[in-house]
């Protein structure tokens, strides 16, 4: 039995060498809004939602993503500030954790700074899709008011 040798090629070579298409958005613009509320312990809640803002860049919408009492560059803000032109993420917050029972007014001053952002990038038209990470822990330690 003879067994059918292939040519080895590396996948990164071959997608570094494509250049990337443009984008055009298949999916009708609608005048109603989706909310999806992602929440639970643990981890996996801002990898979900950017889960979602991919699914949306890939159908060429623009992304605005709010990061409440985030000061660090997480793995996905890397890899989205890396690879996805059409992602914009603010961080708002420290790189430090926030006191549940006593906020610092920091805590609560830029929180409040993050909400004010979210609503003007909602208002201002630009984006299809808006991400909140983390506004009901935000809303929960009483930086933000409901």
């Amino acid at each position: 039995m003879k067994i059918a040798k292939s040519k080895k090629t590396s996948i990164s070579k071959a997608v570094k060498k494509k250049k990337s298409p443009t984008v055009k958005k298949t999916a009708a613009k609608t005048t109603k809004g989706l909310v999806i509320v992602i929440t639970g312990n643990g981890k996996g809640k801002t990898t979900a939602a950017f889960g979602q803002a991919l699914r949306a860049i890939g159908h060429g919408y623009k992304v605005f993503v709010l990061q409440f009492m985030k000061g660090r560059k997480y793995g996905e803000f890397i890899a989205a500030e890396k690879y996805l032109p059409h992602l914009t993420i603010c961080m708002s917050g420290l790189d430090s954790f926030v006191m549940r029972d006593n906020p610092a007014a920091i805590d609560i001053e830029l929180a409040q700074k993050g909400l004010d952002a979210a609503k003007k990038a909602i208002n201002s038209g630009k984006y299809d899709m808006v991400i909140l990470d983390e506004i009901n822990v935000a809303l929960y330690f009483k930086l933000i008011d409901l």
